[in-house]
């Protein structure tokens, strides 16, 4: 989300664009946490299931615990929104949403983090499996947390003199 007030936009104006990138991706994000919930609420019908060992189940239910509050965070602004619209409490609603969409986020790394190390523990026992764990979840907080913020702090803002950024993929 770019978030700050463009030159010739009201701040109703904004609050109606900052609301509608979030929802956009939240969508985006929502999809694909809800399709890993839906694989790991199938794996214990599997016929390889029972082979698991204690730790290794401990760990899906760990794993399909952040998948459903996962879930629930992505999709929380969409109720919230439900729940309050039109009843002027969009600036309510974005802040709401944002804190819901990074926690959600963090959570999702978290739940791909430990499905990864459920598969691996299955796979490739030991170290490897302990490496890769540790590589997964530093390259979703590295990407995730840690560039942008660090980007953020130490970046000024733009002014509204400047040129706009050219535009990405998909015109953002």
């Amino acid at each position: 989300m770019t978030g700050g007030l463009r030159p010739s936009e009201t701040e109703a104006e904004r609050n109606d664009r900052n609301l509608a990138e979030l929802l956009q991706e939240l969508r985006v994000a929502g999809l694909g946490v809800q399709m890993i919930f839906g694989f790991l609420l199938a794996i214990p019908f599997a016929s390889k299931f029972s082979a698991l060992g204690t730790g290794q189940r401990t760990l899906y239910v760990v794993t399909l615990v952040l998948a459903a509050v996962a879930t629930a965070l992505l999709v929380g602004p969409v109720a919230y929104h439900r729940l309050v619209f039109r009843r002027n409490l969009k600036r309510h609603l974005i802040g709401a949403a944002n804190v819901m969409a990074i926690l959600g986020l963090a959570t999702v790394g978290l739940t791909v983090s430990a499905a990864v190390v459920l598969v691996l523990s299955y796979v490739a026992r030991g170290l490897p499996t302990v490496l890769l764990g540790v590589f997964v979840v530093g390259l979703f907080a590295g990407l995730w947390f840690v560039f942008p913020l660090t980007r953020h702090w130490t970046s000024q803002p733009e002014s509204p003199e400047s040129p706009p950024a050219p535009p990405g993929p998909r015109g953002t």
